[in-house]
């Protein structure tokens, strides 16, 4: 039989983790196939830490990473992924948006379909509000636009890798990773699965709208290079604006149609508009910038402060 891992990563989770684990190994004691729980806790600063610690003390096939302080939610998943030897792995957040008792149908149809990515689309988004639900479609649809790679619409993170996934996505370098977006990028056969996502049983999301908005131009950044295109045809827009307004103004001084020099305004607006269009290129060439610099220094992504179980 497959062995399989549970990879959760854990931020500020006390409330709901006992429960979450409670929940989960309940599902995995009915399963024919050896298994294990990876918790990653994210530098919490709450008790999640002491009660990773009790369960893994109780528990020997309950496995817990502790990070030297908080670096991200994609981080701990790449140090699930990492550390990971089973022949499969399921990645879902501790907060049982993702219903554990969906596992026994995931590796079902991942048997079934032979699939090496089973990616979990959610029909619905219970708890969530219009806000969080529209600029979810959203962005899904603007990447999808604006990338190279097409990546599954409405999915998160929840989802299903085999052994290929996770060694080819080991060899994946750079440090501000889009994981659902790699693991797309990567191929081989991936097959969807829809599921409701519910609503969290208690706490507050770990994903307020300003690291959201982090989280979304990360991913636009490292997948595609259209900013950069479109900054560059704002600039010639531009340019073909600034020749057209030169000529009508030559021109109607020429022949008498047009009294540019007793207007101020044609001149602000134009000053605005040319200098917005080259603070917004200079502001999108330094986003890339930015990208290389932190790739360029080749800081490790993570710290790992203590293993158990291992």
């Amino acid at each position: 039989m497959k062995k399989l891992t549970i990879i959760i990563p854990c931020y500020n989770e006390e409330e709901v983790i006992k429960e979450s684990y409670r929940r989960t190994k309940q599902v995995l004691l009915s399963l024919p196939n050896p298994t294990e729980i990876l918790y990653i806790n994210d530098g919490s600063q709450d008790k999640t830490r002491l009660l990773l610690n009790e369960i893994a003390d109780s528990d020997p096939q309950v496995k817990v990473i502790h990070f030297s302080r908080n670096f991200g939610h994609q981080p701990a998943v790449t140090a699930g992924i990492n550390r990971c030897t089973s022949d499969l792995a399921i990645i879902m957040d501790a907060d049982l948006q993702d219903p554990p008792e969906l596992i026994p149908q995931i590796l079902s149809l991942q048997e079934q379909e032979q699939a090496n990515v089973v990616y979990c689309v959610r029909k619905s988004r219970e708890g969530d509000n219009f806000f969080k639900r529209f600029t979810a479609k959203m962005f899904y649809r603007v990447m999808n636009s604006m990338s190279e790679v097409k990546f599954p619409l409405d999915t998160g993170d929840f989802r299903l890798i085999d052994h290929k996934i996770m060694a080819e996505f080991g060899r994946l370098q750079e440090r501000g990773k889009y994981i659902r977006g790699l693991i797309s990028w990567i191929g081989f056969k991936q097959v969807p699965f829809y599921y409701k996502h519910e609503t969290r049983v208690a706490g507050q999301t770990k994903y307020p709208f300003n690291k959201m908005l982090k989280f979304a131009s990360n991913a636009l950044l490292y997948f595609s290079n259209k900013p950069l295109k479109l900054a560059m045809s704002l600039g010639f827009v531009a340019v073909i604006i600034g020749l057209i307004l030169a000529a009508w103004f030559t021109l109607g001084k020429i022949y008498g149609f047009s009294n540019a020099e007793s207007g101020w305004t044609s001149i602000v607006s134009m000053i605005i508009f040319f200098g917005g269009v080259q603070l917004l290129t200079v502001g999108v060439l330094g986003q890339y910038i930015g990208v290389l610099f932190n790739e360029i220094k080749a800081r490790p992504e993570y710290i790992i402060e203590e293993e158990r179980n291992f």
